[in-house]
């Protein structure tokens, strides 16, 4: 995986730095699922459905968590 691009991430990975950040999987509704932490607005959704996690999907979740791109790929 490049650092320009956040593609091809499984779902099974993506779940585990959900984890690490301190999100928690609070509900289940059909094809996704919905994470959330404390100081979130929203929740993070992804779909189940779908793997590897679309880029879009991980970008949105980055801004949410107050995160850039650099420091999920410094995670991975």
């Amino acid at each position: 995986m490049s650092t320009k691009h956040l593609r091809n991430v499984p779902l099974k990975l993506f779940r585990e730095f959900l984890k690490e950040k301190g999100c928690l999987c609070t509900r289940t509704n059909g094809g996704h699922e919905h994470w959330t932490r404390s100081d979130l607005h929203r929740p993070i959704t992804i779909q189940t459905h779908v793997d590897p996690i679309p880029e879009f999907i991980i970008k949105n979740a980055m801004t949410q968590l107050g995160l850039t791109k650099k420091d999920f790929t410094d995670w991975i």
